[in-house]
């Protein structure tokens, strides 16, 4: 028990004291989780510039740029007086879009007819057409909606209301793209951190003894118990604070949140003694660590589905704890998932902490063979 504690101890004071380790295990935690997100702070693109050619010149054509100019989406920020003058600011770059009303819109509407509208998008970049198209579709859509039923009162139809269509996101409520990306980073950004830490102390401790490192199992287990908490603490203070700050959604099962991060960084640190056992340098940690960050954060299959990914490579990512990991934590704190919902996820992390335990042991046990 001595030997433990005193591990303990070592590796929290190492942590603390090394310059390297510090900067990565804690420094970066926090720097990331306000650098980070920052870039995503706005959720959603608004106030794109689009171009409106307005043939129509009438009552209802000025109460259609009304509504358009009302979308947090877009902004109108010119009326040219033809199409080709708007395709010209378009391609310099200084709209997103245009929006073109036909001459008789107006006369075409009221004698009952389809009015006729032809909205452009530029499709140099597709996530800001995609807003563009689909915020202004929505007002169009309404003020047709409006259209109709003036229609029918004049004609002296029914004049039941229109159904109305009302989209409420159950999880991503702001339906940004930080919300759906940042809280599966931030599970990343902790793992790497973790690993790149347990890396640069091992590997500085190699260099230091100039021959591999052994360790008795108390001091190994006290090691790997000092290296969780700093992971843990990190987890949940990405999981909670940082979620709060950024107005993410968080806190759907704080147990859970607890018990299933206990178990990823667990497998996390068991698979970065085993990896960190052959950085014979600190400098070797962060080369092959940052180099692996974006390949992990795909093999989680977060950013699209797994059906669209290749068998063998889905297979392939179940020996890596961010795969499961990942999903444990997102399904957990932003989905509110019971932990009966997420078996498969825990059954593969106690796997992997047994599996990458067992390696880390028989790297970095104190038995006599040569290095």
């Amino acid at each position: 028990m001595s030997r433990f504690a005193s591990s303990l101890r070592q590796t929290l004071r190492a942590v603390l004291t090394d310059r390297y380790a510090r900067v990565l295990m804690i420094g970066a935690v926090v720097l990331y989780s306000f650098f980070y997100p920052a870039a995503y702070r706005h959720q959603v693109a608004s106030n794109l510039p689009i171009v409106v050619v307005d043939q129509d010149q009438s009552r209802t054509s000025r109460a259609l740029l009304r509504r358009v100019d009302a979308l947090h989406t877009v902004r109108i920020v010119g009326q040219p007086a033809s199409l080709d003058q708007a395709r010209q600011q378009l391609e310099r770059g200084q709209a997103e879009g245009i929006l073109l009303i036909p001459p008789h819109l107006e006369r075409d509407i009221l004698r009952g007819g389809a009015g006729h509208l032809v909205l452009m998008g530029n499709g140099a970049y597709l996530g800001r057409a995609s807003w563009v198209l689909g915020g202004v579709a929505d007002a169009l859509t309404a003020f047709a909606r409006e259209a109709a039923v003036g229609q029918a009162a004049f004609m002296g139809a029914p004049q039941a209301a229109p159904i109305t269509l009302v989209q409420r996101p159950l999880f991503n409520t702001r339906e940004g793209y930080g919300s759906a990306i940042v809280p599966g980073v931030a599970e990343l950004i902790v793992h790497q951190t973790l690993l790149m830490g347990i890396g640069v102390l091992l590997g500085a401790r190699r260099l230091a003894l100039g021959r591999r490192l052994r360790f008795d199992l108390p001091s190994l287990a006290g090691m790997a118990l000092g290296f969780a908490i700093i992971g843990l603490a990190g987890l949940l203070y990405y999981a909670g604070f940082t979620a709060w700050v950024q107005d993410y959604p968080r806190g759907g099962n704080p147990l859970g949140q607890v018990l299933g991060g206990a178990l990823f960084i667990a497998a996390t640190v068991a698979f970065g003694l085993f990896v960190g056992s052959f950085f014979a340098t600190r400098e070797r940690a962060f080369q092959v660590v940052i180099a692996c960050s974006i390949p992990l954060f795909f093999l989680a299959n977060l950013s699209w589905p797994t059906t669209t990914s290749p068998p063998a490579l889905v297979a392939l990512a179940q020996l890596l704890p961010t795969t499961a990991g990942i999903n444990l934590m997102v399904r957990l704190n932003q989905m509110d998932a019971r932990l009966a919902d997420v078996h498969h996820e825990l059954a593969t992390l106690t796997a992997l902490l047994v599996l990458y335990g067992a390696l880390a042991v028989w790297r970095l046990g104190a038995r006599t063979y040569p290095s």
